[in-house]
């Protein structure tokens, strides 16, 4: 074997062996990665079981909540009319005249183990999002852990807000509409209890993701992705696609409704320029 035979043969195998190693290392992340899921999944699981302790609460106040008249949202609305008389009447909901059944055998099971899960979920996600930082914290340099130290809190609170924000506002006013809202008087409203709760979580968890849009723009804009001169400059037509998110959470024709919901996700773009605009700032300061 010639010389520069020996040297392809050699060439060849360091190359395969470099392949090999960079295989091994992505199937290492992978196995990384699997564990922290695996754990956020076992405390999911924990938080499940537990919310089962606290069925009849969870069910009777916080799921049906919504659809009593005397929820906190209508009694603060009745309130706004007694300060606010030019409102009208209607602005103060004291009845919702709707009737949810079930037509399946193990429906009521179902809804209960629904109702666990999602509560599961919705408490899992702060540690959710702590095994995933702890996934990608080892990737990054120590300027980059410091500026996204707080990525934790500050993504969960802003989740938790969105809940609140969907539980306490945008399920209310979507239900009362739906609930009321007739074609005919000949026709009577009459639900399904999985198409109430499948509102339920859609409104309320939709809220909580929409309300992650701070932390999106961080990520894109530490990415190089996204930077504050396009968002400035495309702001209108993020108010046409915020505009049409909110018609989309909250399927009403009711213009007032689609603006409670509009009006944070505004308030949430403006934060996001702020935020991208910090990165930047920062960015240019590093490389003078």
């Amino acid at each position: 074997m010639s010389n520069s035979n020996k040297r392809d043969l050699i060439g060849a195998i360091k190359e395969k062996g470099k392949n090999l190693e960079a295989e091994m290392s992505f199937f290492d992340h992978i196995d990384v990665l699997r564990k922290h899921l695996l754990r956020a999944l076992a405390v999911v699981f924990v938080l499940t079981l537990g919310a089962f302790y606290f069925t009849d609460f969870i069910f009777n106040t916080v799921i049906m909540g919504p659809k009593n008249p005397g929820f906190w949202t209508y009694r603060m609305m009745c309130k706004l009319v007694e300060m606010f008389p030019q409102l009208g009447p209607d602005f103060c909901i004291t009845k919702i005249d709707a009737k949810i059944i079930n037509t399946e055998m193990a429906g009521q099971f179902t809804l209960q183990l629904n109702s666990c899960v999602m509560v599961g979920i919705v408490l899992g996600i702060p540690y959710l999002l702590f095994e995933l930082w702890l996934f990608v914290k080892p990737a990054l340099h120590d300027n980059e852990r410091k500026s996204a130290s707080g990525f934790v809190a500050f993504a969960s609170v802003l989740f938790f807000v969105g809940i609140l924000f969907g539980y306490y506002i945008v399920c209310p006013l979507s239900i009362n509409f739906l609930t009321n809202f007739t074609v005919s008087p000949d026709i009577q409203n009459t639900f399904t209890i999985d198409s109430y709760l499948s509102s339920v979580m859609t409104l309320t968890l939709g809220s909580g993701v929409i309300f992650q849009l701070p932390v999106i723009i961080f990520i894109l804009s530490k990415l190089g992705i996204m930077t504050p001169a396009f968002m400035r400059s495309s702001r209108r037509y993020a108010i046409v696609i915020i505009l049409i998110v909110a018609a989309v959470v909250t399927p009403t024709a009711d213009p007032f409704t689609m603006m409670v919901v509009a009006t944070p996700l505004f308030v949430l773009y403006e934060m996001s320029i702020y935020i991208s605009a910090n990165i930047e700032r920062k960015r240019n300061k590093a490389l003078k």
